[in-house]
């Protein structure tokens, strides 16, 4: 169980093409948002779509996966664990960041054929 402690699973869409950086070393770093969606029925019975969104950061290799093969709209699972982050803006005001940082990623549904 000692795995379990920081372990994140998800299956969503992307909301935006990864942005990558590229540093002086040659390491890559690939950030976007990932939306998860569930549907159910309300006490009236109307069906309410419910969608979360949730930043996702990736290293390494799997930065270049990213960059290589992840679009807007595109289907993935990962895994990772969440990483609490924060900086001071421009102002002088600490801000706090919540993102995943993700170390397995699963490419799922079809890829469109080009004609």
């Amino acid at each position: 169980m000692y795995a379990l402690k920081n372990k994140v699973q998800l299956i969503g869409n992307l909301g935006n093409t990864p942005e990558v950086k590229t540093f002086d070393s040659g390491k890559k770093v690939a950030n976007f948002r990932m939306a998860t969606s569930e549907v159910y029925r309300n006490a009236k019975g109307e069906k309410v779509k419910e969608t979360q969104w949730h930043n996702l950061v990736m290293w390494g290799k799997l930065a270049e996966i990213a960059e290589k093969y992840l679009t807007v709209g595109k289907e993935v699972a990962i895994e990772g664990k969440l990483v609490n982050r924060q900086y001071d803006d421009k102002d002088g005001n600490k801000k706090y960041f919540t993102e995943i940082q993700v170390s397995e990623l699963l490419m799922l549904g079809s890829n469109p054929v080009e004609a």
